[in-house]
């Protein structure tokens, strides 16, 4: 087998990993990539590899930047199956659908308002290309090994994080490889934790929280005195979130706050068409997650969804106080950024940011205090109070993921991906010195090859 790193090396985003092996070719996931512009140019580039040579797609999970590039692979020539886990499945029609929508969209804007240095600026992909996408998706049962051709065998074990997330382990001959996908949290109040690490000779594992612990603080506390805020000066709290998970665990932090009677008075708002889908799926796949029926609706029935744009615009008009979650979480695009122009001036608002911030977007930019904001072509003054939002994320920290790997056996190698440099040389440095196992920082485009020797250490 062999190994090509076509993205998540150096950065935090673009999951793209590509396996050889027997004359076949698959990827395991194919994302996005997002942040700074000279990550996002990397999606208008050719593919390092011709889609149509590729025979499958295994995915992690739905988030899109494991998944967003899809469509642009299938539109380029890929004609193979996608196979994932059934909640994956449900989450990427909801994602993809509208990921597309949202660039057929900026670049319809782009073209009226004359703001892009292309003539005729272009979408990545269509809404039909995602609509074929979707066609070629199969959802694979947890713990069942997949056949492909070629011997190559495919398991797909819970990874916590969101719904229906994975992590995929590998066989092929004598050769075991797993990929930790993106690693939930083991205490996480809503979703089930992740399964063991089986044996593997080989692990790729994420590194987003590589080099931090999450703060030890209910991020419900934050909230209630953000909440304090908005009722005493009638502002506005606008919380950018993903649709998928964080939208959901915010959620339940403010019906923790309304049971013990908080939010009297303070309307939520959910403005992401997609997200009143997305809690449906929790109903429908029960085993991923801690909440019974009963608390599922109770959680999600505390706020309003909001689904046509005239609902969406009504809200940037109306007056406090109130919460409005509306997606992209690190303001990369969507709805967010309409109503980022319109209440980001304003001290009495406040503008709360839940979970991890990729360096080059909007969302780091804020977190790093900058005064004004770039909004389609125009800089939009930031006055109001930005705060943060302590433990609001899905992926386990450097702590909690090292606690996960001591329980596994010792892999011939582990290659740490998806974060930030920084993030990524601090884990591999403690895997090193903790556990005593070799680790490798690939860079973009590195290749390995994965043999496994007849007597191991």
């Amino acid at each position: 087998m062999k190994i090509t790193f076509l993205g998540a090396a150096g950065t935090v985003t673009g999951s793209r990993y590509l396996i050889e092996f027997s004359g076949r070719r698959i990827l395991v996931d194919c994302g996005l990539f997002q942040g700074l512009k000279s990550l996002r140019l990397r999606n208008r580039e050719r593919f390092p590899i011709a889609p149509s040579s590729v025979d499958a797609v295994l995915l992690t999970h739905a988030h899109l930047d494991h998944s967003g590039y899809l469509p642009r692979l299938v539109f380029e020539g890929f004609k193979g199956p996608i196979y994932c886990s059934s909640a994956t499945r449900d989450l990427s029609r909801i994602l993809l659908l509208d990921s597309a929508h949202i660039q057929e969209e900026e670049a319809e804007h782009a073209r009226g308002h004359g703001y892009s240095k292309h003539a005729h600026p272009e979408p990545l992909y269509t809404v039909a290309a995602a609509e074929q996408t979707l066609r070629q998706f199969e959802s694979v049962a947890w713990a069942e090994p997949l056949a492909l051709n070629g011997g190559l065998k495919a398991t797909f074990l819970r990874a916590g994080h969101i719904l229906g997330a994975s992590m995929i382990h590998l066989r092929h001959e004598r050769v075991t490889a797993t990929f930790s996908g993106d690693l939930g949290r083991p205490r996480d109040p809503m979703m089930a934790p992740p399964s063991p690490l089986p044996p593997s000779d080989y692990l790729v594992i994420e590194s987003t929280y590589g080099d931090r612990k999450h703060e030890d603080v209910d991020p419900a506390a934050e909230l209630d005195g953000l909440i304090s805020r908005a009722k005493g000066n009638g502002g506005v709290i606008l919380i950018p979130s993903f649709a998928v998970g964080r939208t959901q665990s915010l959620l339940f932090q403010l019906w923790s706050l309304k049971k013990a009677g908080r939010l009297q008075g303070l309307p939520v708002f959910v403005d992401s068409p997609m997200a009143s889908d997305v809690t449906d799926l929790y109903l429908k796949h029960p085993s991923d997650h801690r909440l019974d029926p009963q608390q599922c609706r109770e959680v999600f029935g505390i706020a309003h969804y909001v689904r046509t744009a005239d609902e969406s615009k009504a809200l940037s008009a109306r007056k406090g106080p109130m919460i409005l979650i509306s997606a992209s979480g690190m303001i990369t695009g969507g709805r967010i950024l309409h109503h980022l122009r319109a209440f980001g001036g304003d001290p009495s608002n406040a503008i709360a940011l839940a979970g991890y911030q990729a360096e080059g977007t909007r969302g780091a930019q804020l977190a790093q205090g900058a005064e004004s904001i770039k909004i389609f072509g125009e800089y939009v003054p930031i006055r109001a109070k930005v705060a943060r939002l302590p433990n609001e994320s899905a992926h386990a920290d450097a702590d909690e993921m090292l606690a996960w790997l001591r329980l596994a056996a010792r892999p011939i190698r582990t290659y740490i991906t998806h974060g930030d440099p920084p993030a990524s040389a601090a884990l591999a440095e403690r895997i090193g010195k903790e556990l005593g196992w070799d680790c490798t920082v690939p860079e973009q485009l590195g290749a390995y090859e994965w043999n496994r020797p007849v007597i191991r250490n």
